[in-house]
């Protein structure tokens, strides 16, 4: 078992409540419950020694490993084959259809031998709170109780089970044909045990679990040339999102580095309002509908509950609402092979990022069907804030990437306050509903004004991060998405030629140059995920077809074992920060399909 395994060599499964990472080496080294941003219960992927884990495999596993998923599922197989014979590990969590908070959850180790013998040990040792609180250990033959302040753990196999101190251990040989299992249940404390597990009716749950997934994807209305990782991607955003609120997470994890051994290592287990935002023309695109509704509800509703206040809205939230995300660092984990610090929560939440107003209005509008059945004291808030915006968008910020070396008028703050009148006055004109549209067409004209002014540098032929400098910024890239610029205009394609220039090296791209723009932290980065499938979108609609389509397959190949993507590329080709990153699968469905119609538009469909 490999301390700390690459990033990339992870599966993901999940509940729609919480998710847990499973490596290829069968070893669940990353699970929060019981939701996607409590403390962790497995947390072997920030601390070996402390962080506790979940392994069930061969016990001596030689030869090959192998991860996939079930076909249109989360249902994670990874084999092990060796010359002695093939076994194989099926994980998966049970979704509760009613999309109820719960604080029970399942995750189900289905073990099978495919070919021969195999020899699976399974070694559970749980390290509740961060590995912070202690556990008391119960056990009766096949089932352990693991009991932590406020929680318990349940793990049942249909196997004997044995106290390794207090951990548990257990040994099974299967012969071609024959399966078994463990399951491992959390609960609140004192919470009823679940039914002890059987063979015959774990394989119901993997077939129930399967048709409930293959289900949920027959409404994808996708068509287009790349099916089988969009639907990965979707079925990835669906695995972020938090069922009973509509609300989507930023990323499973939280410490992952975005340089191993640096500073860079972030809490992104909560929900921004800049990516749910983006999401809901990625999911409305596919027609997943009830998804971009959710969350264009969770959205109007923290923008009801935070009216009046000095800031409208938040840069993030919980995933119930909750504006509280104090951060704080774990001094007794090491970090990912040394990335420390590590952190839970996230002070990027206290950040000024006026983005944000104008990707929420970009997902009402985008969304304007589902905003439409708000009602009339929601779109009262919304005009107010709008109103309020007007006098307020005009203000250095930390903008996007969330700096913390100062705040600076950044061009891309500037471009969403546009948006956000844009949008704003396309609402009230679709809705027919009152609005001051004289006052956001004078903003959203002064922004534009200001922006073409201030955010041109003739150094570099293009637009620039900050008026202060002549840095470039990917995020730049959706200015013809959100309709700023025509896509084909002289200014724009000079500034794509720039960015070519400063900020894409072999198709992958940089957010920016953080030794050109300090951004008040130590290290540097990869290329980001996200922007270089901007740039995909943005070649497509400069009537660049094959060049985008180029970029975004030479992507593709830097996808994991199952379709997967981190929040970045290092330099050796190996994925960094948090996994998977909701941004990436979100823009890999919006590229897909701006690509999809460009090159149809040039085979003359």
């Amino acid at each position: 078992m490999d301390r700390y395994p690459p990033i990339a060599e992870h599966g993901l499964v999940g509940d729609l409540q919480t998710a847990a990472l499973v490596s290829s080496q069968g070893v669940v080294d990353w699970f929060a419950a019981p939701r996607f941003d409590s403390p962790s219960i497995f947390a072997a992927l920030l601390d070996h020694d402390g962080g506790g884990y979940l392994r069930l495999a061969p016990e001596h596993p030689a030869g090959t490993c192998r991860q996939l998923y079930y076909p249109d599922t989360a249902i994670l197989v990874t084999r092990f084959m060796s010359p002695d014979g093939v076994g194989e590990v099926i994980d998966f969590m049970p979704p509760d259809p009613t999309r109820t908070a719960t604080d029970r959850h399942t995750l189900v180790r289905v073990i099978r031998a495919v070919r021969g013998s195999v020899d699976f040990t399974l070694d559970c040792r749980p390290r509740f709170d961060y590995g912070r609180a202690e556990h008391a250990l119960e056990l009766d033959g096949n089932h352990a109780v693991f009991r932590a302040p406020g929680i318990d753990g349940h793990l049942q196999a249909t196997f004997p089970l044995e106290r390794d101190g207090k951990d548990v251990r257990g040994k099974v040989t299967l012969k071609s044909g024959e399966s078994g299992g463990a399951v491992f249940t959390v609960c609140a404390s004192g919470g009823a045990a679940p039914a002890p597990p059987t063979i015959a009716g774990l394989g119901e749950q993997v077939q129930d679990v399967s048709r409930f997934w293959q289900q949920w994807l027959r409404q994808s209305r996708y068509r287009g040339r790349w099916p089988e990782l969009v639907h990965r991607s979707a079925i990835t955003l669906k695995l972020l999102t938090y069922a009973p609120t509509g609300a989507l997470i930023a990323a499973a994890t939280m410490g992952l580095p975005e340089q191993v051994g640096g500073e860079r290592n972030w809490d992104y287990r909560f929900t921004w309002v800049r990516d749910g935002s983006l999401s809901v023309r990625a999911m409305l695109d596919l027609g997943f509908v009830d998804e971009a509704t959710d969350f264009v509800h969770w959205l109007v509703d923290r923008v009801r509950e935070r009216e009046g206040k000095d800031e409208p809205l938040q840069t993030m939230y919980r995933i119930d609402g909750s504006p509280d995300l104090p951060e704080q660092t774990l001094d007794h984990f090491e970090g990912y092979r040394g990335s420390f610090p590590v952190r839970i929560g996230n002070g990027a939440a206290d950040q000024l990022q006026l983005d944000i107003y104008g990707e929420a209005l970009y997902a009402l509008n985008e969304g304007r069907e589902i905003a439409q059945q708000a009602n009339f004291e929601a779109w009262q808030a919304l005009t107010r804030t709008l109103d309020w915006f007007a006098d307020a968008w005009d203000r250095p910020d930390e903008g996007i990437w969330e700096t913390r070396g100062g705040r600076q008028d950044f061009t891309y703050s500037r471009l969403m306050a546009w948006v956000a009148f844009d949008h704003g006055m396309r609402l009230a004109e679709y809705f027919r509903r009152p609005a001051d549209l004289e006052r956001w067409r004078r903003a959203r004209d002064a922004v534009f004004d200001q922006i073409m002014q201030r955010g041109w540098s003739e150094k570099e032929r293009a637009f620039v991060q900050h008026y202060d400098g002549d840095v470039l910024d990917a995020s730049l890239l959706l200015m013809p998405r959100v309709g700023f610029i025509a896509p084909r205009s002289r200014a724009w394609l000079s500034t794509l030629d720039a960015m070519d220039r400063k900020l894409v090296s072999d198709s992958l791209v940089y957010r920016y140059d953080p030794s050109a723009s300090p951004d008040g932290l130590r290290g540097s980065e990869g290329t980001f995920s996200l922007c270089t499938f901007l740039y995909v979108d943005a070649l497509a609609q400069a009537g660049r077809p094959d060049r985008a389509r180029y970029t975004f397959e030479k992507m593709l190949t830097y996808a994991n074992h199952v379709g997967l993507f981190a929040e970045e590329v290092g330099p050796s080709g190996e994925q960094l920060g948090n996994f998977p990153q909701a941004f990436t699968p979100l823009s890999l469905i919006m590229a897909a399909n701006t690509l999809d119609e460009a090159l149809d538009a040039a085979d003359g469909r």
